[in-house]
């Protein structure tokens, strides 16, 4: 049995149910190490610009343990972090075979791996950089090379997340051998299961939204900010009308919250057209009907390190349309097949994206759910145990 610590920054409601994977396979024996606590109660989001309070379970199913840390632990940026006191203390009291961390950007996740460093334990890293967005700044950029390249070869292993996450590591002259699969994943049979049994309420839900039970539907769920564009969509959208007064056939759904959203639905209304809702906030007990609800779901990101909710949707069978900065449009998105992606911030381009979706989301439905059968914590457990045995190949 290996024995593994996991460090990340809080509970993280993608994250659980995977950890509840990990914890009930015979061959592993998880502790999670905590930085902070504070999504397990209701905390303000400055991007949804409102009060969240997750309402599905985070720490359920696998021990863990938040640490002993000096300063903040309600961190609201970079500079205000948590440092911990007794990340050594930890790894010493348990005889860990290996520690696994999440990304890089906290203060605690360098102490762990220092620590695992000056105990012998080997290191396994999972992160989301996919070099989609570079500083274009020289100073910052060295100061990133210089320091990633100092911390790589403290990391034994290399969990990618997909296909631009591996490439990644690999410009930075990381081994292959040091590579393996551990795709970002959602909680699959959940969100299966919960699409299927919302289907049976679909026209209930519709009419309690007052949509027409015959227009198709086109999703947006993210936040109402800048780097997620929904401008664009809005943009895009009007370019449906056959000729910019009749509003289109399709709905525009806008699930999420933020700075933007006063400004989105003032331009709604300028339209004129009552084709356009804004739902706000949804939990994620919620989404799956939501989800099923739709026939396009679109992510117009300007920059995006993964876009887990292309995972959820497609565990619905839906036609997905992604924007060429969002992570997962290499991985999940089989262009023509089941989605389209395009160049970021051209509305042109996404008009004719979203015209496609609604045009060939029968098509998509079986293709999205291939896709995403194969895009599981199965694989994520599958490359956790590679990973873990290279390591005892190694230290043997």
């Amino acid at each position: 049995m290996f024995h593994l610590a996991y460090f990340v920054s809080h509970p993280i409601q993608y994250q659980a149910p995977l950890l509840r994977r990990i914890a009930a396979d015979p061959d592993i024996q998880l502790k999670v190490f905590f930085y902070s606590d504070f999504s397990l109660k209701a905390y303000q989001d400055r991007e949804f610009g409102q009060l969240i309070e997750w309402d599905i379970p985070l720490t359920e199913g696998y021990d863990y343990q938040f640490l002993d840390c000096w300063g903040s632990k309600q961190w609201r940026s970079w500079r205000q972090q948590p440092v911990a006191k007794d990340i050594l203390q930890q790894l010493k009291q348990t005889q860990f075979d290996a520690i696994w961390v999440h990304g890089w950007l906290h203060i605690c996740t360098i102490q762990a791996i220092l620590a695992a460093e000056q105990l012998g334990i080997p290191v396994l890293l999972r992160g989301e950089a996919h070099g989609l967005k570079e500083a274009t700044d020289s100073i910052k950029k060295c100061a990133k090379k210089a320091f990633l390249t100092w911390l790589f070869k403290k990391v034994a292993g290399f969990l990618y997340i997909g296909k631009l996450n591996y490439q990644f590591y690999q410009s930075y002259g990381v081994s292959e051998k040091c590579l393996f699969p551990m795709p970002y994943a959602v909680d699959n049979d959940f969100f299966q299961k919960q699409a299927m049994l919302a289907r049976t309420n679909r026209e209930e839900l519709r009419q309690s939204l007052n949509l027409e039970l015959s227009r198709p539907i086109i999703l947006y769920t993210a936040k109402l900010i800048d780097k997620k564009r929904p401008q664009d969509l809005l943009a895009a959208y009007r370019l449906l009308s056959s000729d910019g007064v009749q509003e289109p056939e399709a709905y525009l759904l806008f699930v999420g919250d933020g700075n933007l959203r006063s400004h989105l639905e003032a331009e709604a209304k300028a339209t004129g057209w009552h084709s356009i809702r804004f739902l706000g906030f949804r939990n994620q007990s919620e989404l799956p009907a939501i989800y099923d609800l739709c026939d396009v779901f679109v992510l117009p990101s300007g920059f995006e390190p993964w876009g887990l909710a292309v995972n959820e949707v497609m565990n619905a069978g839906k036609a997905v349309v992604v924007s060429d900065k969002v992570g997962c449009a290499l991985d999940l998105v089989l262009e023509g097949e089941n989605g389209r992606t395009f160049p970021v911030g051209d509305i042109a381009a996404l008009a004719e994206a979203l015209h496609w979706g609604i045009q060939h989301s029968k098509s998509a439905e079986n293709i999205s759910l291939k896709r995403i059968q194969s895009w599981s914590f199965q694989e994520n457990i599958q490359g956790l145990k590679q990973a873990l045995d290279y390591l005892m190949i190694e230290s043997a």
